[in-house]
């Protein structure tokens, strides 16, 4: 296979796990119109960045972070099918990746 017929493929894959992780958190959140996907593109893999309100952050995380291991688990299986690895961040909606790492260091 080529690479001008495996970046329609990529693409396609990527837009597939945007829509399902948009999907299933919608189901999950009490405001579902602050869901937001962002795709983050690498060279071996695509980085989803999920951004939620604040005061659903924890819907999402779950207990234990139960609720976002079977988020991953989900975009896992997905992964080996789609033969392409997919990662997924969470952040609440309106911070931006930077201020999550300067939080984390304090």
């Amino acid at each position: 296979m080529s690479d001008s017929t495996a970046l329609p493929d990529r693409n396609f894959a990527v837009a597939e796990m945007q829509t399902l992780i948009t999907e299933i958190t919608r189901a999950l959140v009490d405001d579902a119109d602050a869901v937001k996907v962002e795709v983050i593109t690498q060279q071996d893999a695509t980085v989803l960045r999920l951004h939620v309100s604040p005061t659903d952050i924890g819907k999402v995380i779950g207990k234990q972070g139960r609720t976002a291991r079977s988020l991953r688990t989900i975009l896992g299986a997905a992964s080996m099918k789609l033969q392409h690895r997919f990662s997924l961040d969470i952040v609440e909606a309106g911070r931006t990746h930077h201020d999550h790492e300067a939080h984390d260091r304090d």
